[in-house]
């Protein structure tokens, strides 16, 4: 009976290690299947990962253009706010127009400013200089510094200290925006607001002319006009007669050019 009980447990010891050979061999097979579920799934977050990152970029770049379009916005209260402290009624002899501060700080101190030189053309042909800058209850002394008679041109200067306007080199378009700020009919600090019409040479050969319909009346002559950005793309300085809606104004880059102040 030994040999037959030996048999026994050998045929029993080589099924137990066929058993744990074969629960080995399935628990490997399971454990490879585990890593291509895992494998898959790394795939599928770092998929989906990235398509969250694509559409999160691509609401970042709606929101940037967003902002841009909002700050394209034209929002003529901002550029009058930002211009009339630097906008004043300017008082010549017996006439009034407008002057607006414009560059830098003059060298020496003091502030450069431009009007028109029909303005101040009594003042200047009698052999005076000075003029006077008016805000509500305010008056500053300044001095006619140099004229330009054929593109209508006059700097000023005071010796207060007020911020100067910026003045753009882009030319004007067609259909532009923008804010014409002035003293119409001694009615300081008055702000209307229009597009370019055009830009066109003057038929009487003293130059190029912004043409826009802003409306603007006597007084307005020398006060600033200005686009979106709050920069001065023009001075306002006559209107046509026996019609509404003709402004002309005298290109900035004609007074820079000319004067240097910018």
């Amino acid at each position: 009976m030994a040999p037959r009980r030996g048999r026994w447990r050998t045929v029993v010891a080589v099924l137990v290690v066929l058993a744990l050979a074969g629960l080995a061999g399935f628990q490997a097979y399971q454990i490879d299947r585990l890593g291509d579920r895992l494998a898959a799934t790394d795939r599928r977050l770092a998929e989906t990962q990235s398509a969250d990152a694509a559409r999160l970029d691509g609401v970042e770049k709606r929101a940037e253009a967003l902002e841009k379009q909002a700050g394209a916005t034209f929002n003529p209260e901002a550029v009058a706010s930002a211009a009339l402290p630097s906008v004043f009624r300017v008082r010549a002899g017996q006439f009034t127009g407008t002057a607006f501060a414009i560059g830098k700080p003059a060298s020496g101190g003091g502030t450069n400013l431009f009007t028109n030189f029909h303005v101040v053309e009594a003042v200047w042909e009698g052999g005076g200089r000075e003029v006077f800058l008016e805000r509500t209850d305010q008056r500053f002394p300044a001095t006619i510094v140099k004229v330009d008679e054929t593109n209508d041109i006059a700097q000023l200067r005071t010796t207060g200290r007020f911020t100067g306007l910026v003045a753009t080199r882009e030319a004007v378009k067609s259909g532009q925006q923008i804010v014409v700020v002035g003293a119409p009919l001694g009615l300081a600090d008055s702000v209307t607001t229009g597009v370019v019409s055009a830009f066109r040479d003057a038929r009487d050969g003293s130059g190029p002319v912004i043409q826009f319909d802003a409306p603007i009346n006597p007084g307005n002559s020398g006060g600033p006009v200005i686009n979106g950005n709050k920069q001065v793309v023009g001075i306002a300085t006559a209107k046509a007669r026996d019609a509404e809606g003709i402004g002309l104004a005298v290109p900035i880059t004609v007074a820079c050019d000319g004067f240097k102040i910018c």
